[in-house]
């Protein structure tokens, strides 16, 4: 794909953002695109699946900070037309015979400018296609990093899980390996541009150079393209994955899988995967970084006499013993049964107390209590913060 074909696509349009986005909400709008078009939501849908193609190309450019700095430069510099391009800024590019010319190919093309650097570094590290002389239309280039989620259990992010990942995403395509050739053939080099990709055109005292009209800049020709694959070399396919989760991960937390993306373009290696893990919520227990949280209700009699609780954890149960005149609110560390960690130890378990009030007491209830409070009428429980207070 030229320099030119890159600009005139907003990526910030496909993704229905604006171009001072946050990259938050960058990754907010792909997800929710992704997800309502994707192929396993919607089978047999063409429109969704370039749908789909094309908000992970957009998020492709727009969630690396480097390249959404270069398409933004990029696009802010030849938006007006400086070049001969119409209202929309590139509508001169690249067109045979239209006068014009390609800027990815003005900027890194053979033998110009200062030697291949400044705007040249710019759309090179953009397009992923830095050129510097014949043949390097066929450069390999590393494959698009991909994301994707799960959601795993309470339990399993404390204990860690392997889970089975179903993926729809483009691969190498099986029946041409890659070439986009129909098997038994392959592709031949273009005689246009002798395999180049490009071609110089005389306008004036200048040459510049351009897309070849009859490969489109890519070097080659396939005069028998694959049955599956149309010519491109790359096919959407479904695959699983099984994927470990470490223990102790944490919701949102991203888990690389290197090689696991975007196959690689001529021989180049793949993308990487990164899998977003939701973790769900637990009825009881809570957690704090490496540690579980449970708040254990009890009776006041409990706190202020003393006695042995029973306190549940995710592996079974443990035996706490409270000491007589506990507060409520108090926490008590119990060692180990916490977060899994990566040196194979654990955190702790955190057991809050917290007195539990009776809505309804019965007579004989009412009466302890009114004995009691009588029997520790000198024991007033505000009586430092009334002298605080100069009360």
């Amino acid at each position: 794909m030229s320099a030119r074909e890159w600009l005139e696509k907003d990526f910030y349009a496909e993704l229905g953002v604006s171009s001072t986005a946050s990259a938050d909400e960058i990754k907010k709008a792909y997800r929710k695109l992704a997800r309502e078009n994707h192929p396993d939501a919607n089978p047999g849908n063409a429109q969704a699946e370039a749908k789909f193609k094309a908000v992970s190309e957009a998020y492709g450019v727009l969630s690396d900070t480097d390249k959404r700095k270069q398409y933004d430069e990029a696009r802010k510099l030849f938006g007006s037309g400086t070049f001969g391009g119409g209202q929309g800024g590139f509508g001169g590019f690249g067109s045979p015979g239209g006068g014009g010319f390609d800027i990815g190919d003005l900027f890194g093309g053979a033998g110009g400018g200062a030697g291949g650097s400044g705007l040249g570094d710019l759309f090179g590290g953009l397009f992923g296609n830095r050129r510097s002389g014949a043949g390097t239309a066929h450069r390999p280039r590393r494959g698009a990093d991909v994301e994707t989620e799960v959601r795993i259990d309470f339990a399993e992010a404390v204990r860690g899980a392997t889970v089975p990942l179903r993926l729809s995403s483009p691969v190498s395509c099986p029946t041409c390996h890659g070439s986009g050739a129909k098997p038994g053939t392959r592709p031949r080099a273009c005689a246009t541009c002798t395999g180049t990709g490009l071609v110089t055109r005389n306008q004036g005292a200048f040459a510049f150079s351009e897309p070849c009209p009859d490969c489109r800049g890519r070097g080659q020709l396939i005069d028998d393209p694959c049955p599956d694959c149309r010519g491109e070399g790359v096919s959407t396919r479904s695959r699983t994955l099984t994927v470990r989760i470490p223990a102790g991960v944490s919701d949102g937390q991203r888990i690389r899988l290197a090689g696991q993306g975007e196959p690689g373009r001529q021989g180049a290696a793949s993308g990487d995967l990164y899998v977003v893990v939701h973790v769900n919520s637990h009825r009881v227990f809570g957690r704090s970084g490496d540690d579980l949280t449970i708040t254990v209700p009890v009776t006041f009699p409990e706190l202020a006499l003393g006695t042995t609780l029973t306190v549940p954890t995710l592996d079974g149960k443990v035996s706490l013993k409270v000491p007589a005149g506990t507060g409520s609110g108090r926490t008590f560390r119990v060692r180990g049964k916490g977060v899994g960690k990566k040196d194979g130890s654990s955190g702790d378990l955190l057991v809050t107390l917290q007195v539990a009030v009776p809505s309804k007491l019965d007579e004989k209830a009412t009466e302890a209590l009114a004995d009691y409070a009588e029997a520790t009428a000198d024991h007033d429980p505000r009586r430092d913060l009334n002298e605080l207070l100069g009360r």
